[in-house]
């Protein structure tokens, strides 16, 4: 997965107009990142190791939760998720996949869009070992690359 974050950072350093940046959003000891990749972005050796279907209008969500630790560090943490993306016409559900390499946890779920969309997201998310769950929203515009 290293080589998959290592693509997202770079890409998102030079792909602003097309790709958000990681995104992070603090509910407590938890911090979720997340970003929407075009799957195009993504090497075609990098998405054969990862099960990633590359298509001009399809993208994922990727995610990475990490526990706040007493000492400042942090950790990755498994979490239970559930969560759909939808427009003006049409409601995608997501089937999160987990990947994890070394210390590493994320979960990808792909959808489709159509080029200059804005995408709608939403996510439960519950951290393993948590005792309630966290609701993460946003929207995005996706564009065809």
């Amino acid at each position: 997965m290293r080589a998959l974050l290592c693509l997202l950072l770079i890409l998102g350093g030079s792909l602003s107009g097309h790709l958000q940046a990681e995104q992070a959003q603090q509910f407590g000891d938890y911090k979720v990142h997340y970003s929407v990749v075009n799957t195009t972005f993504v090497d075609p050796q990098v998405a054969a190791r990862y099960q990633i279907v590359r298509d001009k209008e399809r993208a994922f969500l990727n995610l990475s939760i990490r526990e706040q630790l007493p000492n400042g560090e942090s950790q990755a943490l498994p979490a239970t998720l559930e969560g759909r993306t939808w427009n003006l016409f049409q409601n995608q559900f997501f089937e999160f996949r987990e990947i994890r390499e070394q210390d590493a946890i994320y979960y990808i779920g792909s959808f489709e869009f159509s080029d200059e969309e804005i995408r709608f997201f939403d996510v439960q998310i519950l951290p393993e070992g948590a005792s309630r769950s966290y609701q993460l929203k946003f929207k995005q515009k996706v564009y065809v690359d």
